[in-house]
């Protein structure tokens, strides 16, 4: 087995792999002050089993990660945490040996992530593809079949509306995302609701129309990937479909293609 790291702004996914199959997984804060001591301690605790699995001490049989970063800073802790637990480890960026073209204007300016996401989609779907990745930031990437990323938009996530809400006015409460019952609010907090969630959902649909209209692929799929995927996406009229995994998975796909070997 492998265990398969994203590390992203605000939470960092962690799947446990068997071959492509994704055997378990969890989802972390980012904290950029941990030490590798601190991660290693998590992780051992994470691959010590299923959480519904008898507790015998038995641990999952893993045998190397392989991560992504767009967090600098925490490169080196997660380095150390590897070394901690004598795991071999690969990490996946613009200079990584994978079937991936970055043909846009500054090829080291992509975001891991985003390069993981163009190797899932040409090995696992083999279509000209947008994946609308909402995280921190929503992320729109425009991806060839053969494994092409041709760039895309930034936009700020679902959570960041709602937080700057909060902050800047005084009459005004945070609120969860979720879908609102209806969208004529008649009070404060289902207004809100209303106001954040559809713009949120129309706001993709919108700069999905958008790219499509410039970029004209053929037989284009529209892929939700990310933490509030699941949750967003069903609302979205231009989403063909959901992969919370997809970062995941392609960092299993590029484990595959750089046969487990380590570089830290």
């Amino acid at each position: 087995m492998i265990v398969a790291i994203d590390i992203g702004n605000t939470e960092t996914m962690i799947g446990l792999f068997e071959g492509r199959e994704v055997r378990d997984s969890w989802r972390i804060a980012t904290e950029r002050h941990r030490t590798g001591d601190e991660i290693a301690l998590t992780l051992r605790g994470l691959l010590a089993g299923p959480l519904d699995g008898p507790l015998d001490g038995s641990t999952w049989d893993v045998e190397r990660g392989v991560v992504a970063s767009v967090v600098p800073p925490l490169d080196r802790a997660w380095s150390e945490a590897f070394d901690r637990l004598r795991l071999p480890v690969s990490r996946v960026d613009a200079d990584s040996a994978i079937p991936v073209r970055l043909e846009v204007d500054e090829p080291s300016s992509v975001g891991a992530d985003r390069i993981v996401n163009t190797l899932a989609v040409s090995v696992l779907y083999s279509r000209n593809a947008i994946v609308v990745d909402l995280g921190t930031a929503t992320t729109f990437d425009c991806i060839t079949a053969d494994g092409a990323f041709l760039g895309g938009v930034i936009a700020p996530g679902p959570r960041a509306g709602v937080d700057r809400l909060a902050e800047r006015t005084s009459k005004l409460p945070s609120i969860d995302l979720r879908p609102p019952a209806r969208v004529i609010g008649r009070s404060t907090v289902p207004a809100l609701e209303s106001g954040v969630f559809w713009s949120i959902v129309d706001g993709i649909d919108g700069i999905v129309r958008r790219i499509l209209a410039e970029w004209r692929p053929d037989h284009p799929l529209v892929l939700a990937t990310g933490g509030l995927a699941p949750l967003v996406a069903p609302h979205c009229v231009t989403v063909d479909e959901v992969d919370p995994y997809l970062t995941l998975r392609g960092l299993a796909c590029a484990d595959e293609l750089l046969a487990g070997g380590g570089d830290e």
